[in-house]
């Protein structure tokens, strides 16, 4: 065997693409130097090729030394086959009970007897030699629209959380204005309200704002917390002189269009300090006594993120450039770091639990499907707490990002982390299980952005070398999702858009996971746009996305003229960009007035909006921008500094917000709209 020979094989077993298909249809082979750096990252040390062999040989060497498959997964309530070797003995147990459910020795393979849904330790003995595997047992399928007697079809709205105006916000919007805005939104009909990530963004990293580059997924971003709400407070005079002050710090900015991060975020940082301290020497018992229940239910994980982010306050916001003692939560030095930060750690603790009371607040409504509708970004920073808490499962070397395409021929680095399959499967996927509890939580629906990372992910090496796919354990991940989403009755939306392997999205659909439909992107193999009613039913429908142009913007080509004036474009190639999309304006104007009246097709919003009552999707979903008209969007792919991204604040408060005459009026057309069918085997498009 060659060098090269071994090394496609040792990328084929550790699950390495050898290659795809990118959006022009060109087949992208991945080489050598791809290979080698996705090895790496994935826990195999290779220097080059000729190290290839040697460890496709001891990686073979060990698959045959288990008594069984690192994990298996099978269905609710029917039995499940697991490959043992021949002899081994055998026990059953759920995981975390030493309860032994089964037991025997094992003739090549073991029948275990029909299980409820959950996790369950198989552990096996074969002379001195003992060993694990994880068996996941899903749910069918994961809840749906219409469970449980509700509605066959859910509306709702999505708002930037973080661009809601109140008299009583710090130049931020939080939890106190979301509640208000879902409480404001619920009496015109919608069922949902959708915010952008609100995943901890790091206490110390002030110049990020992005909330899709988030610290750590699995904790909230304090940023939201209202400091006029906090638990245990209500009613103090020191508290309200604490946060009008804080309002004041602010004033100058209050009622400018973008937000000013810094002032808000010293103003907000102040606040929260100073009413910690009130906590603790005012709060009632009771208060006291809730936030010290809360701590111990967090236990190690909540203590290693509020460790991360005191020790972030002396040596910075990237773990990567901290004392090498403390650059892994095992280190040398965290045992006498936590003992010195112990008090400050109890801050971070208490921030935690204020965000997640006044989260909680919002909640759920009485059916599947109607409350919170959060999202769940694909990753989190490299430097930042959930890659330092979870060292034990990221791969180390690479970034996440995506493949090049027309507007990025370079491909994209989005310098968030990911999961190494390999060492999720050491770790008995307990990361990924973290993560989706966090966010499962609070929300009646979840989207998973970038849901394609469930079945692979596509990595940016350090080094200079081209990127690559690597397999996730898909089976694992997509048993582990149906046991928590049921676990929690949240219905689950999977961001498909892009670059999708085919029968991914009927592999998602079969277990219920909602696909997205944007109507700016729903178009035949001829580019042609698909008609309202050809849209798939399981999906949330939607008229434009927070990366996406408004709908207003769609219209008049904002999104061309910012890539002609950040030079992305030529002008000739901006004029030809305007004119198609003149074309694709009238095409679907055409389609909405087929059976609206001509203002309305005339109307951008109107008629789009009238387009997703057409289709047949469950749930349907409408643009907070949308319905007051922004050209703007809230970000521009590829841009940081260059367009300003995640800084607009709505131009009336969330009351005003909650009033708008167009949410009832679409209510109305959801209701007074018949069920569309589909076509068997027909997928209608413009002519």
């Amino acid at each position: 065997m060659t060098p090269d020979e071994a090394l496609d094989a040792l990328a084929e077993q550790r699950g390495l693409l050898a290659g795809f298909r990118d959006m022009q249809g060109r087949e992208i082979h991945a080489g050598p130097e791809t290979k080698l750096a996705l090895l790496r990252a994935d826990g195999i040390a290779l220097d080059d090729a000729s190290m290839a062999e040697e460890a496709l040989v001891a990686l073979r060497a060990g698959e045959a030394r288990r008594l069984a498959p690192e994990y298996a997964v099978g269905a609710a309530g029917r039995p499940v086959t697991v490959a043992i070797a021949p002899g081994a003995g055998w026990a059953l147990c759920a995981e975390g009970s030493e309860a032994v459910l089964a037991t025997g020795r094992a003739q090549g393979a073991v029948t275990l007897p029909p299980l409820a849904a959950g996790y369950y330790i198989l552990s096996l003995v074969r002379r001195r030699e003992t060993q694990e595997c994880l068996v996941i047992i899903a749910p069918p399928s994961l809840p749906a629209v219409g469970d449980g007697g509700g509605p066959a079809r859910i509306w709702g709205l999505t708002a930037a959380l973080y661009g809601l105006r109140s008299d009583r916000n710090l130049g931020i919007g939080d939890f106190a204005d979301l509640a208000d805005l879902l409480g404001a939104v619920r009496p015109a009909g919608a069922g949902f309200l959708g915010i952008n990530p609100v995943h901890a963004l790091g206490w110390q990293a002030r110049e990020t704002i992005s909330p899709y580059s988030p610290s750590h997924r699995g904790f909230l971003g304090e940023r939201h917390i209202a400091p006029d709400r906090i638990p245990g407070l209500e009613g103090l005079e020191a508290a309200a002189r604490i946060c009008e002050a804080a309002r004041r710090g602010i004033e100058s900015g209050a009622e400018a269009d973008r937000i000013d991060y810094p002032a808000s975020i010293n103003a907000h940082q102040t606040a929260l300090q100073a009413l910690w301290d009130l906590f603790q020497a005012e709060a009632p018992v009771a208060a006291r006594e809730r936030f010290a229940a809360f701590r111990r239910q967090g236990g190690e994980e909540l203590e290693r993120f509020a460790l991360y982010e005191s020790l972030s306050e002396t040596h910075g916001a990237d773990w990567r450039g901290w004392p090498a003692g403390l650059r892994a939560p095992d280190g040398p030095d965290i045992a006498a770091a936590r003992r010195r930060l112990g008090q400050r750690s109890g801050f971070f603790c208490w921030l935690q639990w204020a965000a997640e009371e006044q989260l909680a607040l919002s909640g759920r409504g009485g059916r599947p499907g109607e409350g919170l509708y959060l999202d769940l970004a694909v990753g989190p920073r490299r430097g930042g707490a959930e890659s330092w808490c979870h060292a034990d499962a990221i791969a180390q070397g690479v970034s996440l990002g995506a493949p090049p395409d027309a507007l990025n021929p370079e491909g994209q680095c989005w310098d968030l982390a990911a999961y190494a399959p390999s060492r999720l499967k050491a770790e008995r996927f307990a990361s990924f299980r973290r993560i989706l509890r966090a966010n499962l939580r609070h929300a009646a629906l979840l989207r998973i952005d970038h849901v394609l990372g469930l079945n692979r992910s596509y990595w940016i090496p350090d080094d200079g070398s081209p990127g690559g796919y690597i397999r996730q354990p898909l089976d694992a991940l997509l048993a582990i999702l149906s046991i928590e989403a049921n676990a929690a009755g949240t219905i689950v939306i999977g961001e498909d858009l892009g670059l999708v392997p085919e029968g991914f999205r009927d592999t998602l659909a079969q277990r219920n996971i909602h696909g997205c439909s944007v109507l700016q992107f729903e178009r035949d193999a001829k580019g042609r746009f698909r008609r309202p009613e050809s849209l798939r039913r399981l999906s949330l429908a939607c008229a434009a996305t927070h990366d996406t142009p408004t709908i207003r913007g769609f219209w008049e080509g904002r999104d061309i003229d910012w890539w002609r004036k950040l030079g992305w474009v030529d002008a000739s190639q901006a004029a030809k960009l305007q004119a198609q999309r003149a074309r694709d304006t009238a095409a679907l104007a055409a389609l909405c007035a087929e059976d609206a009246p001509a203002q309305a097709a005339r109307d951008p919003a109107r008629c789009m909006h009238g387009l997703l009552a057409r289709s047949p999707a469950v749930l349907v979903s409408l643009q907070l921008d949308d319905l007051i008209g922004e050209t703007e969007a809230q970000n521009l792919p590829g841009t940081t500094t260059e367009h300003p991204n995640w800084t607009r604040r709505y131009p009336m408060d969330v009351a005003r917000l909650g009033a708008l005459p167009e949410l009832g009026a679409f209510d109305a057309l959801m209701r007074a709209q018949p069920q569309p069918t589909r076509r068997p085997g027909k997928e209608e498009t413009l002519p």
